[in-house]
């Protein structure tokens, strides 16, 4: 379909009517917006499509209660944040990070870090990748979102407001929180070595 020609509020009317081709051309526009929210909320032990589906499944649900009073990909975003913290959620268990659940290249990476040496090995993405995800797994919900969407999606305050529904002094305190919880779990991280 022609990008200028595709008309959002027709395409939700029609699939209020349960018009399928509606609803793929709806899917197909929407897609690559809830696969970045997904992926950047993803919980540990969750498929990432079986999240997508899952928010797909709510909004279609959902679309008689869409009003339109603001744009349909603002509602899809906040319907896949909130069911990404759903799924994080549903993940009681978070056991402690432990030296012996890192890789040997992130344990390289955590040894540069203690010795903080200017002549440290250079870092490679995927492992500082893969320690933050260690690091933010053991989060709370709450604080694993309020990071992301601040620091890694580097969304304004007034943005993680609409996303997440909270107060601006409640994203702050809580992104305060969340980098200090960060900070301990890599200091406790650092002196385990």
């Amino acid at each position: 379909m022609d990008e200028g020609a595709f008309d959002m509020a027709d395409c939700v009317r029609r699939v209020r009517r349960r018009d399928e081709e509606a609803a793929r051309q709806l899917m197909d526009r929407l897609y690559p917006l809830v696969l970045k929210v997904v992926r950047s909320h993803l919980p540990q032990r969750t498929s990432e499509e079986d999240l997508v589906q899952t928010v797909f499944m709510k909004v279609f649900a959902n679309i008689h209660q869409y009003q339109g009073r603001v744009p349909l990909e603002h509602w899809v975003s906040r319907i896949s944040v909130n069911t990404c913290l759903n799924a994080l959620k549903a993940e009681k268990i978070r056991p402690e990070l432990r030296w012996s659940d890192l890789s040997p290249e992130t344990q390289r990476v955590m040894d540069s870090l203690a010795a903080d040496d200017a002549g440290a090995p250079d870092t490679n993405g995927a492992t500082a990748r893969e320690l933050l995800k260690n690091l933010m797994a053991r989060l709370s919900p709450p604080d694993r979102l309020v990071v992301t969407l601040l620091h890694l999606e580097e969304k304004s305050v007034a943005q993680v407001q609409a996303l997440t529904g909270w107060s601006g002094p409640v994203v702050k305190v809580r992104a305060f929180r969340a980098r200090k919880k960060l900070q301990r779990l890599l200091n406790q991280l650092e002196e385990g070595t």
